[in-house]
């Protein structure tokens, strides 16, 4: 399936939730963070991202970062950006491999870095600080607990452009809810993006975007899923015998989808809600890498193809044709 690309020019004002002590176009600014106090003293030409599939959120705000972090090489994409991404890309960054090559980072000469999604502990942060103000999560949240809006969002007031992230990200929560109103059904229905690793049972929570994407257009957690949610996890193993956590009305079996696919052959497949009413979903593998990139140039590629196939798998019509990887 071909990923229309989708990218909207944005021009706004930053949201008021933002953790932030000054306007976005008034530098130096302050950041306070889970280590302490970046302070940023002017707009930055040079930006360094060490986070995981960080370049979406800089080029949709119009920067081209000097380094990037390579993550799920296996989606073969050149410096990291993705389909939806390299029409914005002119230039060829340094692609990070691996742990952190701190030298490499600063012999990039940059004037900030990103590490928002980047697992970074205190020792890192020190290292880094040493080459360059670094905007880690802030206080109270985990390396990887920000919701995709709030990394973009800071990520952009960071590096100057708050206003265009902001416009970008009002357009994705807008259409969200447009998906939400048009299809009223789904609100009835169950969800769950997850399916089966090396045959056991495994699912997203809804602190994870993917899953709160779907959440956010209607869908509902099953029961037995939130029971297992805790404040912080974002993705639950499970063993066999709690198949019944992952039995929901639409399943979006989420990762390689050659790998996905052998979910056909487990014993408990055929018992599966989703799999007696047609609701379950495939995931080509560029759908894929745009989910979990969750960035302002993914995700809307990433919707334009996943509204059809939950279109499909959700009308409880067992013959109705799922235009996902099966096909």
């Amino acid at each position: 399936m071909k990923l229309m690309r989708y990218f909207i020019p944005a021009l706004t004002v930053l949201a008021s939730s933002l953790p932030i002590t000054t306007q976005a176009e008034d530098f130096p600014i302050t950041i306070e963070h889970k280590f302490g106090t970046s302070v940023i003293p002017e707009k930055p030409e040079r930006v360094a991202s060490i986070d995981y599939g960080g370049i979406g959120n800089l080029l949709a705000v119009g920067v081209e970062p000097v380094t990037v972090r390579q993550w799920r090489p296996g989606d073969g994409f050149d410096y990291t950006a993705g389909p939806w991404a390299e029409p914005y890309l002119n230039s060829q960054p340094l692609v990070l491999e691996g742990d952190l090559n701190f030298e490499a980072i600063a012999g990039t000469n940059p004037d900030i870095i990103i590490a928002l999604y980047s697992g970074i502990d205190a020792d890192d942060y020190e290292k880094l600080s040493l080459i360059a103000p670094v905007v880690p999560v802030p206080e109270g949240k985990g390396n990887y607990d920000l919701p995709w809006d709030e990394r973009a969002r800071l990520a952009a007031y960071a590096v100057g452009e708050a206003a265009s992230a902001e416009q970008q990200i009002d357009v994705i929560h807008q259409r969200l809810a447009d998906i939400a109103s048009a299809h009223p059904q789904w609100h009835d229905l169950t969800v769950v993006v997850g399916g089966f690793r090396d045959a056991n049972p495994w699912a997203y929570t809804r602190n994870d975007a993917r899953t709160a994407f779907l959440l956010s257009m209607g869908f509902k957690s099953p029961p037995a899923l939130d029971e297992l949610t805790d404040e912080h996890n974002f993705n639950i193993e499970l063993s066999p015998e709690q198949v019944d956590v992952i039995n929901a009305d639409v399943l979006v079996h989420y990762g390689n989808s050659e790998k996905t696919l052998q979910a056909l052959d487990h014993p408990a497949h055929p018992f599966l809600k989703a799999s007696q009413s047609g609701g379950e979903i495939y995931l080509p593998n560029l759908v894929v890498a745009a989910l979990a990139r969750i960035s302002l140039l993914s995700i809307p590629s990433a919707l334009d193809a996943l509204e059809p196939m939950l279109e499909a798998a959700a009308d409880g019509d067992p013959e109705t044709r799922v235009p996902d990887a099966r096909y």
